[in-house]
């Protein structure tokens, strides 16, 4: 009995070690990708290799690819912050180019489709983000393509959803999604016909108020999209050849312009309180002209801005952003 009470007072033995985690098929992907290179600049609707920003796509199957994007410390539109954390509509910007490579690249598209945002959104964990304090940030995306649409024929893709998961060092930081149409030409001109063009434009007012860019938290004045004309917020770009936002022609609004403007709305009205977001949803109704110019509808509640765009009578986009 005495031995066995010596034995209750003894240490108890040592976990036998575990053996690690296999690495998931993702994972194993995500270490033979590259960042030397950009992908064709065509193939994520940019005129200027300078504003891509994927570098590699790999297929894992099943509708699931891992992808390498590369974050310029010194993107001059969307330049990092004193802290070094960059810009929060680099996560949509990401989620657009991801959105058009894959369906041009891994499913057939209609030819010169044209593709169409329907809604997007993005969630950023503040204390996750990578900061950019030495040279550019290598992201790697995990990416998943759900409810493919098709043409009747089975054929061609006509929309789909994607959803990624952006990682830097080997930790999330961020998650995206949203819904895309791809038209073909004679379905896009459909579109564009149906879309109302209401009564003659009222004439414009002579004093239009831009405001300084410190304001809306921009660089520089020809990064500006919004004024403030009789009292009303309006998408009135400063530079419709900005080497970003209209990097390319375009007969609508891009919904990365409208995300924008709501962002520098939202930075106005809350007298530049709401300058950074870390979440936002958009949605497009309709599409958004150049002329008219859109009114820009923006109401806080606390951290988060409600926003809607008017054009003609009607809605054109409605949204939410969120603030930390």
């Amino acid at each position: 009995m005495a031995i066995i009470g010596e034995a209750r007072d003894l240490p108890e033995p040592p976990e036998p070690p575990r053996r690690p985690r296999p690495p998931e098929p993702w994972e194993l992907a995500a270490r033979r990708l590259s960042w030397s290179r950009t992908v064709a600049r065509e193939s994520v609707h940019r005129a200027s290799v300078a504003e891509v920003l994927l570098t590699d796509v790999r297929a894992l199957g099943g509708d699931r690819f891992v992808a390498a994007a590369q974050w310029p410390r010194s993107h001059p539109t969307f330049p990092h912050g004193q802290d070094g954390r960059h810009h929060p509509l680099m996560v949509a910007e990401t989620l657009r180019q991801l959105g058009i490579y894959l369906p041009s690249r891994h499913f057939a598209t209609p030819a010169g489709a044209h593709f169409v945002i329907r809604d997007l959104s993005f969630a950023l964990d503040p204390a996750a983000e990578p900061r950019a304090e030495h040279g550019a940030t290598d992201v790697v995306c995990r990416a998943a393509v759900t409810d493919p649409r098709t043409t009747p024929c089975g054929r061609f893709l006509t929309g789909l959803r994607l959803d990624i998961v952006l990682l830097a060092g080997g930790a999330p930081f961020a998650r995206a999604d949203g819904t895309a149409r791809f038209l073909d030409a004679r379905a896009y001109e459909a579109a564009r016909r149906a879309v109302p063009r209401g009564a003659a434009a009222p004439p414009r007012s002579p004093v239009l108020a831009r405001p300084a860019p410190h304001v809306v938290a921009v660089p520089t004045a020809r990064d500006i999209l919004v004024v403030r004309e009789a009292g009303a917020l309006r998408l009135d770009p400063a530079d419709l050849r900005h080497p970003f936002f209209f990097d390319h022609w375009s007969d609508h609004v891009p919904g990365l312009v409208l995300l924008e403007a709501a962002r520098q709305a939202a930075a106005l009205t809350s007298q530049g309180v709401l300058t950074r977001p870390v979440g936002c949803r958009l949605r497009a109704l309709r599409f958004t002209e150049f002329a008219p110019p859109a009114r820009v509808e923006c109401v806080p509640h606390g951290r988060v801005c409600v926003f809607r765009l008017w054009q003609a009578g009607q809605r054109t986009a409605v949204g939410v952003l969120r603030y930390p």
